[in-house]
């Protein structure tokens, strides 16, 4: 389960430039978010890890980025956690992992909700103001977006003609997986981020869904809560492991 989830969010949040290198996934996006930057140690290798490690390390030194492992308790070898902190890497940004049976949900009223298969400039102009994201971090957002190979829900909420919340959904092999859940900070605690969660969900199940997937940081409680009351269930953690 947790390989195969990996797998989804591999291609449904594709870097960049990608590097396979004995059994790992080395992505590289300009530094733009830890998950397009990172190693992902999804399969079995051969090659020793402390050379594997210092490859890892080299190639993101030339790129003037910190060494960043993406791990869970399914990771290869199973010892690279511990080895990865004798070597000093602290640990960062623990993560739950979530999923919901979609073929038991039963989606609520949505409203006004707007869903399109792409994206556009206003999109892109207000995740980034919600975010808080620069110029050159919205280019490398953008071509992550771009690059998505698979089908996809870009879903807005209005309100007086401005987009107050936006979302992604991502669909492969009845998997639907949820991005950028994002709503303004004025417009939080009003119920708009159920809703933009329902819609998505009710689109995942419109076009053959059976099961949705989601990332949510471990301290984040509002966005925990409201998954909860959806029905997600956590599968699985992971978390970084950030070169000092």
């Amino acid at each position: 389960m947790i390989r195969s989830i990996e797998e989804l969010s591999l291609n449904a949040w594709p870097a960049m430039h990608t590097l396979h290198y004995d059994g790992w996934v080395l992505r590289y996006t300009n530094g733009y978010t830890k998950r397009a930057n990172s190693v992902y140690p999804l399969y079995l290798s051969e090659i020793d890890l402390d050379e594997k490690i210092k490859f890892c390390e080299t190639f993101y030194r030339e790129r003037d980025l910190p060494t960043v492992f993406k791990v869970t308790e399914a990771s290869t070898p199973a010892d690279l956690d511990a080895r990865l902190a004798e070597r000093g890497y602290r640990k960062d940004s623990p993560t739950s992992v979530q999923i919901l049976d979609l073929r038991t949900f039963k989606p609520a009223g949505t409203g006004t909700v707007e869903l399109t298969s792409e994206d556009s400039e206003t999109w892109q102009a207000a995740f980034a103001r919600m975010n808080k994201v620069d110029e050159n971090r919205r280019l490398m957002h953008e071509h992550i977006l771009r690059a998505i190979l698979l089908e996809k829900c870009y879903t807005s909420i209005l309100v007086d003609g401005d987009i107050i919340g936006c979302g992604l959904g991502v669909l492969q092999a009845g998997y639907l997986g949820i991005f950028d859940i994002v709503i303004d900070l004025d417009s939080r605690g009003q119920g708009h981020g159920s809703r933009m969660m329902e819609a998505l969900l009710a689109w995942g199940v419109q076009q053959g869904a059976h099961t949705a997937y989601l990332q949510v940081m471990c301290n984040n409680e509002p966005a925990l809560r409201l998954y909860e009351k959806l029905g997600f269930l956590e599968k699985y953690r992971y978390w970084y492991r950030i070169e000092a």
